[in-house]
């Protein structure tokens, strides 16, 4: 099988983690780099061992010379949307990072056009890949705890970023929250519906916008789904993957977001408190869907050469973008808002 040529464009930090992937693969040859500045494509390609590609500040010329099958998007959100368009109009499948749109009629338009083309457009969405999440999801499937009812999670992490994040309006929402929202609907196996949304600012907060949020969701399996979260919550923080308590008919799940997780279920009913049990959650092993990154470009180049499907494909990965524009929406206006994935 012919190699999957790849242009990366967008050469900063988070680079990285996307070349640290594709040149272990050979199945895969990265024949363009692109940067705004020149000099961070050519470092990358450095240190990488990158040798043979075309290195530039022009997308567009780039893919001219390279005439590649998949461009990497690893430019900054506001890019997102261009990159993404001339690639799909140029005829290459874009893998792009998170989040997809820097708006929800930008988000529609990518993935309306990559229908139109007949290309693959996705969003690396890592924390999918977690595999603590996916054994936490097998668990749920399983029934064990009944009919989901209601997810609560947490998210408090203090991050002192400094940079363009200390400036950003909807920091935590915009930034951050993409990942906790999408996991949500795979862990609950539903999307959203409405959601209400408080964004403020705590005193002492370094930030210069709001850095906090509540938000609550109706979702299309009439659970509900809270988020509470912080960028500026110091001491007693939450791992990255947030803490959460999933409530069924029959018992409920804690995960705290790495490994440690318990559920109980209900052993016998009749009293005041009905009488639970503890219950393992068992191991699972989800396959090639772990490692974030790693399994996610490796899926998604399969998909580039089989014609299937992935999972962060970006006409799914829409909805969870909708949840953060809809909780914006609905900060700004204080009160609940219907969520909007496009269209009419």
């Amino acid at each position: 099988m012919n190699k999957i040529k790849v242009v990366l464009v967008g050469c900063g930090g988070m680079s990285g983690a996307w070349l640290g992937v594709a040149k272990n693969m050979p199945e895969v040859e990265i024949v363009g780099m692109v940067d705004i500045l020149e000099d961070n494509a050519k470092r990358r390609a450095q240190d990488f061992g990158i040798k043979d590609a075309v290195i530039g500040t022009d997308m567009n010329a780039v893919l001219d010379k390279t005439n590649p099958d998949v461009i990497f998007n690893c430019t900054i959100p506001e890019a997102h949307y261009q990159v993404t368009m001339d690639g799909l109009n140029h005829g290459c499948h874009v893998f792009s990072e998170k989040p997809l749109a820097d708006s929800m009629e930008h988000a529609q338009e990518m993935v309306e056009t990559a229908e139109k083309v007949g290309k693959i457009f996705a969003v690396i969405q890592n924390r999918r890949y977690d595999p603590n999440i996916r054994r936490l999801r097998n668990f749920l499937e399983s029934g064990k705890i009944g009919k989901i009812t209601t997810v609560n999670c947490d998210f408090y992490i203090g991050a002192h970023f400094g940079g363009f994040r200390d400036h950003m309006e909807h920091v935590l929402l915009l930034d951050m929250a993409i990942h906790t929202f999408d996991s949500a609907r795979f862990i609950i196996g539903a999307d959203p519906v409405s959601v209400y949304c408080k964004e403020w600012n705590p005193y002492g907060s370094w930030y210069d916008r709001d850095a906090s949020a509540i938000a609550i969701y109706e979702m299309t399996d009439n659970s509900v789904y809270t988020y509470r979260g912080s960028w500026c919550s110091e001491g007693l923080n939450t791992t990255w993957e947030s803490d959460w308590r999933i409530i069924g008919d029959k018992g409920s799940v804690k995960w705290d977001g790495g490994g440690n997780m318990q559920a109980q279920v209900v052993a016998e009913k009749g009293g005041f408190f009905s009488k639970w049990e503890n219950i393992e959650i068992p191991p699972y092993d989800a396959g090639a869907k772990v490692g974030g990154h790693d399994g996610l470009i490796k899926e998604f180049i399969r998909c580039v050469q089989t014609g299937e499907t992935p999972e962060t494909v970006g006409s799914d990965n829409i909805k969870s973008l909708a949840m953060v524009f809809g909780a914006i929406e609905s900060a700004k206006q204080r009160k609940a808002v219907d969520i909007w994935y496009g269209g009419k």
